[in-house]
């Protein structure tokens, strides 16, 4: 089962239940699913679900952020209550071994002599660390890798 029909039959399993906040954050996600298909004609994979998952997060954390300084606890508790149904669909996270592991692989593999070669690094490691690794700290261990001692 994909990562879409799995959203789909949670949220069958939230209108049963009656979990209006699961329900709502569930509707939400298939909505930016949907528009992202409608938008590019294209059927959206796992990945650009993940993708989606990721950027909502991101958004839901801004907004708590936002929140929380301007002392209304009220809407900061309804965008965390989002962040957890949300972050159910995000696929488990990798330990900083392995992040370095594989970004050890992708210095390697794109044969980075320095700084200068980040971005050559970043194209190789971004697509197979996404969704799994914060990428704020996958590109400091990047930097780490390549600046010399």
């Amino acid at each position: 089962m994909g990562l879409r029909e799995q959203v789909t039959e949670d949220m069958k399993s939230a209108m049963r239940a009656k979990e209006t906040v699961r329900l709502g954050t569930i509707r939400l996600l298939l909505a930016e699913i949907k528009r992202k298909e409608v938008d590019e004609r294209i059927e959206v994979s796992d990945v650009q679900t993940v993708a989606i998952v990721e950027k909502m997060i991101k958004q839901r954390k801004d907004s708590i952020t936002q929140f929380e300084a301007g002392n209304r606890a009220d809407l900061a508790d309804i965008e965390k209550a989002e962040l957890l149904v949300l972050s159910a669909y995000m696929p488990a996270g990798l330990s900083e071994a392995e992040i370095a592991a594989a970004v050890a692989a992708a210095v390697t593999a794109s044969g980075a002599a320095g700084p200068q070669d980040m971005g050559k690094v970043m194209a190789i490691v971004k697509p197979a660390l996404a969704g799994r690794a914060d990428m704020t700290v996958v590109s400091a261990l990047v930097k780490q890798a390549l600046t010399p001692a």
